[in-house]
């Protein structure tokens, strides 16, 4: 099993609103991709993140379906509307498990 996790650091001048609807679309990509076991994202609440204010984590049955996942057009157009609204900078982790 594989588990991709991703940090998100926005503008300034990106919106609550506009984060939350980068989350809803990350999520949504669950019933437009096959084999995400889950997905998950939401905002950060504490004072540890070092400015990424947006987490996701995505759990795939393998490596050749995460290597699918990244650069499908549905995760891509996820991708397009982020930088749109203000995407600065992402860290991503991906590991077996």
């Amino acid at each position: 099993m594989i588990e991709h996790i991703v940090f998100f650091k926005f503008s300034e001048k990106t919106t609550k609103e506009q984060k939350q609807e980068g989350a809803r679309r990350l999520v949504h990509l669950k019933h437009e991709l096959p084999n995400i076991l889950d997905i998950q994202a939401g905002q950060n609440f504490s004072t540890r993140g070092k400015g990424y204010s947006m987490a996701l984590t995505v759990r795939f049955p393998s490596k050749e379906d995460l290597d699918f996942y990244g650069p499908s057009k549905e995760h891509q157009a996820v991708v397009s509307y982020m930088k749109e609204v203000g995407l600065e900078d992402t860290m991503a982790i991906d590991f077996e498990c």
